[in-house]
């Protein structure tokens, strides 16, 4: 437990260590995910500040690197090299799809490559939440020269792995090209999706829809870390990341469609923000 001088002296520091937030970023925290990692945190090269302030911040590995891409409206993004470094953040009941019944999952990508080096079984993982045994969500994309090139594509999982219910999109990709990507697990009943459904966005545009029921599929809160730019360490993404977030609840298209708007306005000048809150504040 922390005393109240260092307490005070945390704050101090963090209030004189302001992060400058955008447009973009003030429209992701009116709509209240449960984490939000910007990826462009110049300050921190060992950990990412989670902005929803509920305290979920990555760990950088390997330390010590650091935002060098930007996104289309000038915010800064993360480069991962496709060898060896992501980020991860410790597993909480609010990244887990049961604790609220459904989740949604958004982020920015722009692949460096079409043939990732670090590929497994003929794709890699940019994100997602999973370990044998404790088995989530993911986000997937092929390579190329797959039999399925250059999908993207997200899956929930039962807690032991093997097939996930997913949906996808396959386009064609250009390499340095960023793409919105979305993902939806929800586990309400409908007429429809009696066992809930899984749902991809591209762009602001939903592409694809898939029962649960097709894998029976019922997702289970387990304990592996979210990971961004792998899921568990036997694939790599290479290419840049940002705008990473999680909801507990299924965000509305037409909200998708307003991040992608956006992201694509002409920015404006950013506005100061406490960075580095979850360093005072602990997940709830």
């Amino acid at each position: 437990m922390r005393s109240p001088l260092s307490f005070i002296l945390l704050v101090l520091i963090v209030l004189t260590s302001r992060a400058q937030a955008s447009a973009y970023d003030d429209l992701i925290l009116s709509h209240k995910p449960r984490l939000y990692l910007t990826l462009g945190s110049l300050t921190r090269t060992t950990f990412e500040p989670d902005l929803s302030g509920n305290g979920h911040r990555a760990l950088r590995f390997p330390q010590n690197w650091t935002p060098d891409a930007r996104l289309p409206n000038g915010d800064r993004a993360t480069v991962f090299d496709g060898r060896s470094q992501y980020l991860e953040v410790a597993s909480h009941a609010h990244l887990s799809v049961p604790t609220t019944g459904s989740l949604t999952l958004e982020t920015w990508i722009r692949p460096d490559t079409l043939q990732f080096p670090a590929s497994q079984d003929g794709y890699v993982h940019f994100a997602g939440k999973g370990e044998p045994g404790a088995q989530e969500y993911v986000f997937r994309m092929y390579n190329r020269a797959s039999d399925r090139p250059s999908r993207i594509s997200a899956y929930a999982f039962n807690p032991d792995g093997g097939l996930g219910s997913g949906s996808y999109f396959q386009d064609s990709v250009t390499v340095g090209e960023w793409i919105h990507v979305a993902a939806v697990i929800n586990t309400q009943s409908s007429a429809a999706y009696p066992d809930g459904y899984v749902k991809i966005y591209k762009n602001g545009q939903l592409r694809d829809t898939d029962s649960l029921r097709d894998y029976s599929i019922e997702p289970v809160a387990g304990n592996a870390p979210l990971r961004i730019g792998t899921r568990d360490l036997n694939s790599f993404f290479q290419g840049a990341i940002a705008k990473f977030a999680v909801y507990g609840y299924e965000l509305s298209a037409a909200a998708l469609a307003q991040h992608v708007k956006a992201m694509r306005s002409k920015p404006r000048p950013p506005i100061g923000r406490v960075d580095g809150l979850d360093e005072v504040f602990q997940p709830q």
